[in-house]
């Protein structure tokens, strides 16, 4: 037993014991489950049937790997001790997400979360007691940085044209890959090409690149070996071009915080050699960046093999050299750095000076390239990105408008959440202007969200927890047992650090390294006794394995399930595409997944859609009576589901319940209020429904539909004076203006009211220049109808339309011609 440190009976944090067969079982699994998961695009939780089936699949192999584990580590579980009681408040984080059902945007999302949170129970749970044991702890983090060096020049073998080449070494096993390339590896947007590699999104990967980033500067400084030298020095310089073509400003906002903090948790020896080896990879890296990033930019968008071969040996031999000098530093510098430092190290605040002087000199060198010409050493593309850097940029305010909005949500649902997914479920009731986006871009607030405030502090006291007594320990321990498990505090803080400006964790391969980089520090804490643990240890120990083990194999089987429904979807979505598709085909596919997730959202809209045709076809009331208790049932469940209502509407029209249908379309517009297409859905219905009455001679109902449409057209008018008061540099999002069909529906619904300059007006904002298009077309029709029943013409509106078709002219005589006699 070791020395006690602090508190009373100090335990090992490492407890090797006999390693059996199952020993080297429960490593594999988890050794090939961290190999597996990354490749699928990172299990990005991305709200949509087609993200499902994998995340499902890891799940499930998660709870093996827990029900292993407990085969493997039942004697450890005593729970007398802090690290067994943070095991059991594991299940907490769970049950919130549990309870956050309750109230749930959407039931579907909700439900899919506490999978994914029991995955995260059982990854830290297997951490927390393998990696207690030197030679898991030692395989894992092996694993760990193996699977990070193969996801970065997997990376680079796209950067370099050869996505074909990629798509053949893991097609095999991926679901990224689609026509025999791992799909977006790299992405174009409007800053140009981004290297993502296996994330698909070039933040996340900024994220994942930065804590790798100091790992390798971690094991680079630590180990003893030579070829460990070699292998994490080489990965330098590719780990910090790759964070350089995420073009991610994020990434190098954050990282010098990060690296701030885990540099204040060293020694002074320990500061001094990361930095010497940032600055000569730093430096490397930044001698062969522009033919790196132009040799990348040729060759994806035209092939050539000389050119990627030349950007290979560019990155490999520049690596080679870095890996030999880290050699050579491990060799020479590295022991006489740790004894010229000694009486350093022993002084007060020795390990915080260097850390604040870095930082001011990092801060110093990214003004500089922020605000001088010195950032006209950068490639086009990344110098267009630091110049960006500032807080008037239109990333940065929409991120500040998505983090109000997600307050105006939590408002709502304040204690227990609105559940899972609520944000990517319900953002549209909430949005402050009309953008796009189902992630909140900070975890903090997509958790609160989500769980509320009670479950919001459950996560933040446990994750604090682990930190405190992590960080309390590492300070009054020795040096080796500091070094046993800070890569896991490493990857936990970068992570969770670089998720206060993006959504990483929507990545579930991340939270996957968060909860066992949580795990593993847990392990590592002080084994501290329970002081109020009264039951014999075991009956405890029965009580909680088998908890945990029933709820493995109830989640494991759950996700099996949930993953076929999945598939089955995925497969309706392929037979749509084949025009000799039958009913049954579809049928037996949506019975199917139906019959295993009944209010599954694609599943319903896809069925409504069969029901609605053959109530078309037949006109058979038990298509009706089938679909309208289908889409109640799933409606009530998924309350902000645009698609389910769009259903809903549609069949109500079909029975030929147009109030219905109407008054569903009016009162969901507040879900949807930055919707234009909806608006555009409501004022076209208000138009029909209105003539219809007025044909029927119904002056009520005509005024009623005629009053509550040109009510939703002032919530446009409304909304698109709001939209001129946003600051300036941020951008709207979609488009939100009067279009066409809106100032069609609105001009004839003023034109039978009897108001033709309203008319004139309103259809004057939808004029487009292309009038081969019908609805322009009408536009400029009733336009100039309008027009000449003022007593006025816009003659080279005129001019056109007649020169689109002559026969307009006779059309818009009649419509000037006509009158409303129950116009009002």
């Amino acid at each position: 037993m070791a020395n006690p440190v602090y508190g009373k009976q100090f335990k090992a944090s490492t407890e090797d014991e006999k390693r059996n067969g199952m020993f080297w079982v429960v490593n594999i699994c988890l050794i090939l489950f961290l190999l597996w998961t990354p490749f699928q695009v990172a299990l990005f939780n991305g709200l949509s049937y087609s993200f499902e089936k994998p995340i499902f699949w890891a799940i499930l192999l998660s709870g093996i790997i827990m029900v292993l584990g407990l085969i493997q580590f039942y004697k450890k579980v005593k729970l007398d001790d802090q690290r067994d009681m943070i095991a059991l408040l594991i299940i907490l984080l769970p049950l919130s997400y549990m309870i956050s059902m309750i109230g749930a945007a959407s039931w579907h999302y909700a439900v899919n979360m506490v999978l994914i949170q029991w995955m995260y129970a059982f990854i830290f749970i297997t951490g927390i007691y393998m990696l207690r044991d030197r030679m898991s702890n030692k395989i894992i983090q092996m694993t760990i940085m193996g699977s990070a060096y193969i996801i970065v020049m997997f990376g680079f073998i796209n950067w370099f044209g050869q996505a074909p080449l990629g798509g053949k070494l893991v097609f095999w096993f991926s679901n990224g890959v689609q026509n025999g390339s791992y799909v977006d590896a790299i992405m174009q947007d409007s800053n140009g090409w981004r290297l993502t590699s296996v994330f698909q999104y070039a933040n996340t990967y900024a994220a994942f690149l930065m804590a790798m980033l100091f790992a390798a500067l971690f094991n680079v400084s630590r180990l003893k070996t030579w070829y460990d030298h070699l292998l994490h020095g080489f990965m330098l310089v590719p780990i910090i071009l790759s964070l350089i073509l995420t073009l991610s400003r994020g990434g190098l906002v954050v990282l010098p915080f990060v690296l701030l903090i885990l540099l204040l948790m060293l020694r002074p020896a320990q500061q001094i050699l990361w930095i010497i080896y940032m600055v000569i990879a730093g430096a490397a890296s930044a001698i062969i960046l522009n033919p790196v990033t132009n040799i990348g930019l040729q060759v994806i968008a035209k092939y050539d093999g000389v050119a990627a071969a030349k950007g290979w040996v560019y990155v490999l031999i520049t690596s080679l050299i870095v890996g030999l000098i880290a050699i050579a530093i491990g060799r020479f510098i590295a022991p006489k750095l740790e004894n010229g430092v000694e009486g350093w190290t022993a002084r007060r605040f020795s390990s915080v000076w260097l850390p604040i002087g870095s930082a001011v000199i990092g801060g110093v060198m990214l003004l500089l390239l922020i605000g001088t010409s010195l950032r006209n050493l950068l490639p086009a593309n990344i110098r267009v990105r630091f110049e960006n850097i500032n807080f008037q940029q239109s990333s940065v305010l929409e991120r500040f408008t998505f983090y109000r909005d997600a307050l105006k949500l939590w408002k709502d649902y304040p204690f227990f959440g609105a559940g899972g997914g609520a944000w990517g479920a319900s953002f549209q009731a909430y949005q402050n202007n009309p953008y796009v986006s189902r992630q909140v871009h900070n975890f903090f607030f997509q958790y609160l969200v989500e769980v509320g405030i009670i479950g919001f502090l459950i996560f933040v006291l446990f994750v604090g927890f682990i930190f405190y007594k992590y960080i309390r320990g590492y300070i009054k321990t020795d040096k080796e047992k500091r070094e046993s498990h800070f890569l896991y505090f490493i990857i936990a803080v970068s992570i969770l650090m670089h998720s206060l400006l993006d959504f990483n964790l929507s990545y579930v391969y991340m939270g996957i390294l968060v909860f066992l980089g949580l795990g593993g520090m847990a392990s590592a804490m002080d084994a501290q006794p329970l002081k109020y643990l009264k039951l014999g240890a075991g009956t405890i120990r029965g009580i909680y394995v088998s908890l945990i083990g029933v709820a493995a194999i109830i989640i494991t089987f759950t996700s099996l399930r949930f993953a076929q429904a999945s598939g089955d979807i995925k497969d309706v979505a392929k037979l749509s595409t084949n025009q000799n598709a039958t009913y049954e085909q579809y049928r037996k596919l949506l019975d199917d997944a139906l019959s295993i997730r009944s209010t599954f959202p694609e599943g319903v809209v896809y069925l409504s859609s069969l029901l609605t045709q053959g109530l078309q076809q037949t006109k058979n009331k038990d298509f009706y009576n089938q679909d309208l208790a289908l889409l109640n049932k799933a409606h009530e469940k998924e309350p902000y589901n645009q698609d389910i209502v769009k259903q809903m509407v549609t069949l109500y029209q079909l029975n030929g319940e147009d109030d219905q249908a109407f008054d569903l379309l009016v009162n969901s517009t507040p879900k949807y209020k930055w919707d234009i297409n909806w608006y555009e859905g409501v004022l076209t219905q208000a138009y029909v429904l209105g003539n219809k009455a007025y044909e029927s001679k119904d002056t009520a109902a005509e005024q009623k539909y005629f009053q509550q449409g040109l009510n939703v057209y002032q919530q446009v008018l409304d909304g698109i004076q709001y939209l001129t008061t946003l600051p300036e540099g941020q951008l709207q999002g979609r488009d939100f203006s009067v279009t066409p069909k809106i100032a069609l529906s609105v001009g004839e619904i003023y034109l039978m009211q009897g108001e033709n300059a309203q008319a004139a007006e309103v259809l004057k904002k939808g004029l487009q220049d292309d009038l081969t298009d019908d609805t322009n077309k009408q536009v400029a029709r009733y336009y100039l109808a309008a027009l000449k029943k003022e007593g006025q013409n816009d003659q080279a509106v005129y001019d056109k339309l007649i020169a689109a078709d002559p026969k307009e002219k006779e059309q818009i005589a009649a419509i000037a011609n006509k009158t409303y006699t129950q116009a009002k």
